[in-house]
């Protein structure tokens, strides 16, 4: 089943812009590892959090994916630019009204 992670990242006062250009920038690695979606957001009502989205294949690959060195070297890029406020979800999904 889809396995589904869903969080926010706070960022250093004036920094989003820096951690969702880190966030979004193509890495066809994370496909080929079961990556199937995602989507970084942001918000103006909230200048200094970051939203993602990600399904995987399962939460195996998820966790497998944390281990490739384009995704270990985006977090260790991102991290000085984080204010330690982070939240999320973690879940597997069930369904969708949008595919059989």
């Amino acid at each position: 089943m889809t396995f589904a992670n869903v969080g926010t990242l706070g960022t250093q006062p004036g920094r989003r812009d820096e951690v969702v250009a880190i966030l979004t920038r193509r890495n066809t690695e994370l496909e080929a590892a079961g990556c199937l979606l995602y989507e970084v957001g942001v918000d103006d009502d909230e200048p200094d959090t970051v939203f993602v989205v990600e399904l995987w294949t399962s939460a195996e690959a998820h966790r497998a994916s944390l281990q490739l060195d384009s995704v270990r070297a985006s977090i260790a890029e991102a991290m000085p630019l984080l204010s330690g406020h982070m939240s999320g979800s973690r879940f597997t999904v069930t369904g969708s009204p949008l595919r059989a």
